[in-house]
């Protein structure tokens, strides 16, 4: 039930993400996100657009099917940071591909050494004074595997134990592998803490032991111990090079959960923050028919500053939301709030207009809870100005998308469009939607339509480009995809101060490996808006992609810190690289420092979970010995 703000083009800002869970797959998060109502980190707007898929924030990129906790760990697979899938290294993980079956672990294990063999209550070779101790234990086993494959786990236990008992103390494999069939047949009983256990002496006798690393990752499991889990899933990935499906999708399971129960606790304790200016500016600029963030007009003016150009006015004194008008125009954002109270409690003239504006900016701050109580009471005032209803309509539609309930968005957007046809702000937010639930036709009839009411609407044409591009490159269809490139440099000409335009076509070329011309547009970008933050970590990136220069990688994503220290995008971006160089406490710190920043529950959700899978990994090296290859 929490948000962060929407109706905007934040995006573009570096104020950033809904994610993990945050915005849904498939959006790609560029210096001009081409998402704006969904104004987010992006955490989840970072996604490859060939791995995209509709609402659910699952994660994925490039083919690999690998969530980004994932990727941070694998050296060579795609990092999904920003515009595509940017690669560092090679990539040998994605090359590997395929990965093992999720049925590959057979249970319970066969012989560890040679060893007799023969049916249930069968007399095994040699006679029992003639065997060996470790040959003894070992015709245990294998009648205990027998009475296991024949579903009688009880007499499989006591083989298992017996075998455990004769088997000579050295024989630390042997041994092993006894305790992790008998941890087999306790599991089958749901003896979960037996489990445990015996996956745990197993583990000590032999500490790379993957089937009893994975079996005790899934008891604590169903014990509720996630962060045991976490670390023996993270251990058992490692040791099997992130190619086992199954360890895999535990290891997201498990993330994603410690993530949402520490994001539910700390986001009820959060202070409130509001973004940087360059966020909130760009945010309002995606709205071309938004009343709230029109300048005061002459009327609205005090009597004594009326004639005054080019200077703050005064408004008159009685009115808050007046007041709120002019501390926007100045830019004193925090006081905006209070003084749209103050018009709410006065049931003043502007009381629709105060509603919407502090609605607006509880968004910004990430209060989703304490916004739709006003966009509701907006949205049911129909003697207000139909504009000032659609535009609510606009934001809680967003809003309930960053919280994936996209029913109720799509009604929201509907009912805009049936309240007020003519306003294209109605379009160009409902084709954002379209694209989020993988419906590109739709997408890109509302965009025409939204170009139709405002021929000179850049931001609509860039994003329609990017439907087609995108609709294009996921149907591997290579005229497609030159008709789209072809149409991205029209918008650029036609629209040569429209830094969205430069940012998505940055992210096709990239697609296309044509890195060079991509950094140049990165550059015109900067160039357009030198304050925004996110296009220099989205420059950075292509670095490493492109030339594997880490050095100036990290130097432009410090610049974006630098320009912009509310840059949630930079310091998740940072931590994910400091975990590929294997610096996991940098990493660790620079998560912390997103998670701060986290406009959202499932934003802040989504960063815990990469923060927790570099802790787990510190916790394996200091254990096994155990690290993923680094930079």
């Amino acid at each position: 039930d929490t948000a962060a703000p929407a109706g905007g083009r934040a995006g573009r800002s570096g104020g950033r993400k809904l994610s993990p869970d945050p915005c849904p797959p498939g959006v790609p998060r560029v210096s001009g996100d081409p998402f704006p109502s969904l104004p987010c980190r992006g955490r989840r707007c970072e996604r490859v657009m060939a791995a995209s898929k509709p609402v659910e924030a699952t994660g994925g990129g490039g083919g690999t099917g690998l969530s980004r906790w994932q990727l941070a760990l694998v050296l060579g697979a795609p990092i999904l940071l920003g515009a595509g899938a940017v690669y560092l290294w090679g990539r040998r993980a994605a090359r590997r591909g395929g990965g093992k079956g999720a049925n590959e672990r057979k249970t319970p294990e066969g012989r560890a050494s040679p060893g007799p063999s023969g049916g249930i209550g069968q007399p095994d070779g040699p006679s029992h004074e003639e065997m060996s101790p470790l040959d003894r234990a070992q015709a245990a086993k294998n009648k205990g595997n027998k009475y296991f494959k024949a579903g009688k786990y009880e007499q499989a236990i006591q083989c298992y134990t017996e075998a455990i008992s004769l088997c000579p103390a050295e024989k630390n494999l042997d041994l092993s592998t006894f305790y992790q069939n008998r941890a087999a047949a306790y599991e089958q009983l749901q003896k979960f803490t037996e489990v445990a256990q015996d996956c745990t002496k197993a583990v000590e006798l032999n500490p790379k032991y993957v089937k009893a690393l994975f079996r005790r990752a899934k008891a604590h499991e169903k014990l509720d111990n996630k962060k045991e889990c976490l670390e023996d899933v993270t251990a058992v990935c490692i040791l099997e090079a992130f190619q086992n499906q199954q360890s895999m999708l535990l290891a997201d399971k498990v993330l994603k959960l410690l993530g949402k129960e520490k994001a539910k606790e700390k986001y009820k304790n959060r202070e409130p923050l509001m973004p940087s200016p360059q966020f909130i500016k760009s945010y309002f600029s995606s709205f071309t028919d938004d009343i709230i963030s029109q300048p005061l007009l002459k009327g609205e003016k005090s009597d004594e500053d009326k004639d005054k150009e080019g200077e703050a006015s005064e408004v008159k004194e009685n009115s808050g939301y007046l007041r709120a008008k002019q501390y926007m125009e100045e830019e004193n954002y925090d006081k905006i709030i209070s003084e749209s109270t103050k018009e709410i409690e006065a049931k003043g003239k502007y009381m629709a207009e105060a509603l919407l504006l502090r609605a607006t900016f509880y968004l910004l701050i990430g209060n989703a809870n304490a916004a739709k109580p006003d966009l509701d009471q907006v949205i049911s005032m129909e003697d207000a100005n139909v504009k000032l209803r659609a535009n609510a309509l606009i934001k809680r539609g967003s809003m309930y998308m960053q919280q994936q309930q996209p029913v109720l968005s799509t009604q929201d957007f509907n009912m805009a469009a049936d309240i007020d046809p003519q306003n294209a702000d109605v379009y160009h937010h409902r084709g954002q939607l379209k694209i989020l639930l993988d419906q590109i036709e739709e997408a890109v009839e509302d965009f025409d339509e939204c170009i139709r009411l405002r021929p000179d609407s850049a931001l609509a044409q860039a994003q329609k480009c990017f439907a087609l591009y995108r609709q294009a490159y996921t149907g591997n269809n290579p005229l497609p995809v030159q008709v789209a490139m072809k149409g991205f440099e029209d918008v650029i000409k036609k629209f040569p101060k429209c830094a969205e335009g430069y940012a998505l076509y940055a992210q096709a070329l990239t697609d296309q490996q044509q890195f060079g011309k991509a950094d140049e547009m990165y550059d015109k970008c900067i160039d357009l808006e030198p304050d925004n933050a996110t296009t220099y970590v989205h420059k950075g990136l292509l670095q490493l992609q492109w030339k594997q220069d880490l050095d100036k990688g990290l130097e432009l994503i410090s610049k974006a810190i630098e320009i912009d220290n509310k840059c949630d995008f930079a310091y998740e971006t940072m931590g994910t690289i400091e975990v590929q160089r294997g610096n996991l406490d940098k990493a660790i710190e620079m998560f912390n420092k997103a998670i701060n920043l986290a406009k959202s529950e499932m934003e802040m959700a989504h960063l815990y979970s990469l923060c927790d899978a570099a802790y787990a990994q510190t916790e394996v090296a200091k254990k096994y010995g155990l690290k993923p290859p680094t930079l």
